[in-house]
């Protein structure tokens, strides 16, 4: 009876293991598919500004553990397939590469203690630099090199194609690998007291978003005061989905030849474009985590003052055990 409780368990496993990897691939997929909506041409390779599948690829392999690496494999397959139906063999290599880019990721932040709230700054520190900068070398390196190894660019081109495959899936790994770690663990939904004001801080993304993305004047720097606003008073949450708001709108932007990246060379548009979203999911990611991070140590410091009154409250004069009554 054991025996056939442990197949059954072990069927369950596996079916649930192979729905997910499935739905990790349908995702995947799908975030390519987003990607290339407003792909930019650099030295005649196609390029996305923000690849949403490494934050995809990543936020997965950190919540439902590495036994979804064969989805991801799978979404990029998809992804290679749409972009060249004969799949050729070179194709190979961006395979690999994309597979292996957020599964190394993964490793590292697993070596250092990563932790998915997000409540450390550290934690911010390490998707930064290791999930994001570090990471991401290995599917720069594997799509530039095989495009240089197969003729499609020259020498000449390899570095501006690689400095752009890379910050693209690096973005992609800032912008929305920690939206979907935080949705993952959703909370209830705020307060009423606090609706007025997450309500007025998206109604002024959503106006000064498009406004200096398409303004020939160069005003980005007006979104930082709202990243600021959203980190100090929603702490992750409202300051990641406010960076994805932010980098999507400035995407397309750029994609369009408009705003602030009119009159601009492809690659100059892209250079810009990588330089502001990078600055800009720096700032909300760190500045979250470390207020955060406050919020935590200031929690634990009031639970911590609250239970030595408790104690101190026992011990007062007469209740204490040990002590002596001073009449007779």
């Amino acid at each position: 009876m054991t025996g056939v409780v442990r197949i059954q368990l072990k069927g369950r496993r596996a079916a649930v293991l192979v729905l997910a990897n499935l739905a990790v691939a349908a995702c995947y997929y799908l975030g390519g598919r987003l990607g290339l909506l407003k792909a930019l041409v650099v030295e005649g390779s196609v390029v996305s500004p923000v690849w949403p599948p490494t934050g995809i690829a990543l936020a997965a392999l950190l919540l439902l553990g590495p036994g979804v690496w064969p989805g991801i494999a799978l979404g990029a397959l998809l992804v290679v397939h749409h972009l060249s139906p004969s799949l050729e063999p070179g194709a190979l290599a961006i395979l690999v590469g994309n597979t292996l880019a957020p599964f190394c990721a993964y490793v590292m932040l697993r070596i250092v203690g990563f932790r998915t709230e997000l409540d450390r700054l550290r934690d911010g520190f390490a998707l930064v630099f290791l999930g994001a900068l570090l990471g991401m070398l290995v599917s720069a390196t594997a799509g530039a090199g095989q495009l240089l190894l197969g003729g499609s660019i020259s020498g000449g081109e390899f570095w501006p194609v690689w400095a752009a495959w890379w910050t693209g899936d690096a973005l992609g790994v800032l912008v929305v690998a920690p939206v979907l770690l935080i949705l993952w663990r959703a909370r209830p939904p705020l307060s009423l007291d606090r609706w007025p004001e997450a309500l007025v801080l998206a109604v002024c993304a959503g106006v000064v978003a498009p406004f200096v993305a398409y303004s020939t004047l160069s005003l980005l720097f007006l979104v930082y005061p709202l990243l600021i606003w959203a980190a100090l008073r929603f702490q992750l949450p409202g300051a990641t989905l406010c960076a994805l708001y932010v980098s999507v709108v400035t995407a397309v932007s750029a994609a369009d030849g408009d705003g602030p990246f009119r009159d601009h060379t492809r690659l100059g548009v892209m250079i810009n474009l990588q330089a502001f979203n990078g600055a800009i999911a720096l700032t909300a990611l760190l500045l979250a985590a470390l207020v955060t991070e406050q919020l935590k140590t200031r929690r634990h410091v009031e639970e911590a003052v609250a239970e030595l009154a408790d104690v101190v409250e026992r011990l007062a004069p007469g209740e204490g055990p040990g002590r002596r009554s001073h009449g007779g």
